[in-house]
């Protein structure tokens, strides 16, 4: 495989190409017995395409030289003999190829766009220059600001038969994914075979996987709070096992979402999506009511009653309200809101420690008297929803919201597409995002959501390394701002929250960053235990039954008390 390039290096190779490029049409055009350099127009071809993810042909380099085509044919084969141009074979037949910079040009190449910034700069950026000019003119502002080149073609096919092999869950990030697919394959070299499902069948379909002899998938994606569960039941492989984790560049996803991936002090997964839950509201509202965006619990109620008009046909408040799975993250987070983890996890800086849960000795607390209050604000909230509210769950809260029924919804930032990519949506340009409001006591938080990618366990050896290389590619930056760029609302590293395209595209991305630097995205609030899922569930249905008046709040807390504490195993104290 070629040697990694990193983003900054790749940006200023790209600079450098267009440098180069537009110095030899001024050249030639100035001097009319100046000759092009074929050598050097092929390489400038071969490098962009490589940059920029497109095949480039035999063909297309000679017709690049400028040059006979005999002489630029020539050219060519002396530079696949010296070793610095790869052919890939494109068809089954071998008789067409794609060609590619081998891993010494590559390193050459690197080498002369440092070289030719450090000329440039030491030539002509004298005192007199602005330094922001000579640093825009070469490339400097443009590296600064983290813009991150396009998808990389991989210099050699990954060798898996049948191809890639993924199972993914059926979200908007996911999906534009799936549109990508060919771009993708390009990349790769080799098919990708995508299955989605929803999330309950998604992790059942893991589950199913996981007692085959042999993985019918290469990577899975795996909800934030299963990586405890999926991890003990040996469902996925440490990573540590199959790959160096510093290819990853650890330190550029943010922070929440990857410690969300590790279990045992081990990593099960690297983020494919980090989607905090926050609390969408329209701006153009909130103005026309003379209301500040709600930082408490007591301002959150207060707008939703001021808002909430249901004779005109709006409300104020959309949320998770459906029973199981769906109200049950609402509780966990909402608990959360008003300072109280779902297990009785050590107090530290910015939240609670979560490194001791491989460990198993915790247990639930769900009957405190933050839980009571908790309880006592949904009930509130249910005042200022509309009548459907009780069957509402991911996207049934978001779709009246980007219909302009609702004034405010708690949603993840997945789905912000439904009303940033719709023009004729009344929350189109007119939504804010905030963190959570925090109750009495408490401070506003982001409550982490989303999903890894991880290599099963059951994985056939001959396939992971292939796989590794697949995941990488998947989880890159420049795969990250190609999501974005096609629709998606989530990203899990820093890189691509600071590209200036990316931050063109959504407020949303320099919202969840400066949350992020705020230690503001927190993933204690459903943390991943292997009973985490059960006590989901418990919480939706108890606390469903509350909502609809058929148990108390107290009533609720005890009876979701009793059910998790049935379900969790701690280990006998030695």
């Amino acid at each position: 495989m070629t040697r990694f390039v990193p983003p900054t290096a790749k940006i200023e190779m790209l600079q450098n190409i267009a440098f180069l490029e537009d110095l030899g049409d001024e050249l030639e055009d100035m001097i009319a017995l100046s000759a092009p350099n074929p050598n050097l127009r092929m390489v400038l071809l071969l490098m962009r395409g490589h940059l920029d993810g497109k095949v480039i042909t035999a063909t297309s380099m000679i017709g690049a030289s400028r040059a006979p085509y005999a002489t630029a044919n020539r050219r060519l084969k002396e530079m696949v003999e010296a070793g610095l141009v790869e052919q890939r074979p494109r068809t089954k037949t071998g008789k067409s190829f794609s060609m590619h910079p081998s891993e010494t040009l590559l390193e050459q190449w690197s080498q002369l766009s440092s070289r030719v910034k450090r000329l440039s700069t030491s030539r002509f950026g004298d005192a007199e220059t602005p330094r922001e000019a000579t640093d825009y003119f070469f490339g400097g502002s443009y590296m600064n600001a983290k813009s991150i080149p396009p998808l990389q073609v991989l210099s050699e096919p990954l060798k898996l038969p049948g191809g890639v092999r993924v199972l993914v869950h059926g979200d908007p990030t996911f999906m534009v994914m799936d549109n990508l697919k060919r771009q993708f394959e390009q990349a790769i070299g080799t098919q990708i075979h995508q299955r989605a499902f929803s999330i309950d069948r998604l992790r059942e379909e893991a589950v199913r996987n996981a007692a085959r002899n042999a993985s019918r998938y290469d990577i899975l994606a795996v909800d934030l709070p299963w990586v405890g569960d999926f991890a003990d039941r040996g469902i996925l492989m440490p990573l540590d096992e199959a790959m160096d984790i510093a290819r990853l560049d650890p330190a550029d996803f943010h922070t929440a979402g990857l410690q969300a991936a590790h279990w045992g002090g081990k990593l099960y997964g690297v983020p494919a999506q980090t989607t905090p839950e926050l609390l969408f509201y329209r701006k153009d509202l909130f103005a026309q009511a003379g209301l500040e965006p709600p930082k408490t619990t007591g301002a959150l109620l207060e707008a939703a009653k001021a808002l909430h008009d249901p004779q005109h046909g709006q409300h104020g408040i959309a949320w998770n309200a459906a029973r199981g799975t769906a109200l049950g993250h609402t509780v966990l987070m909402t608990m959360a809101d008003f300072g109280q983890p779902i297990l009785d996890m050590p107090p530290m800086a910015g939240g609670f420690e979560t490194r001791h849960l491989a460990d198993r000795r915790y247990r639930a607390t769900i009957d405190t008297d933050a839980g009571l209050r908790a309880a006592e604000f949904l009930l509130e909230l249910l005042k200022y929803s509309p009548p459907e509210i009780l069957s509402m769950s991911w996207y049934e809260r978001i779709r009246p919201y980007a219909a302009g029924r609702i004034a405010m919804a708690y949603g993840y930032t997945l789905l912000a597409p439904y009303f940033e990519l719709d023009v004729a949506s009344p929350a189109n340009g007119q939504t804010g995002y905030l963190p959570h409001p925090a109750g009495p006591g408490a401070t506003p938080i982001a409550p982490v959501g989303g999903y890894v990618l991880g290599i099963p366990a059951n994985l056939p050896k001959d396939r992971i390394a292939a796989a590794v290389e697949a995941l990488l590619v998947f989880t890159s930056p420049e795969a990250q701002k190609l999501y974005v760029q096609n629709g998606s609302r989530t990203n899990p590293r820093y890189s691509v929250a600071s590209d200036p395209d990316v931050r063109r595209l959504s407020p949303v991305f320099e919202a969840v960053d400066a949350m992020s630097w705020r230690d503001e995205l927190q993933f204690w609030p459903r943390p991943p235990v292997p009973e985490i899922s059960d006590i989901i569930q418990i919480c939706g249905e108890e606390f469903h039954d509350m909502l609809r008046g058929i148990t108390s709040p107290r009533e609720a807390l005890r009876r979701a008390q009793a059910r998790a504490d049935a379900v969790i195993k701690t280990p006998e104290l030695t």
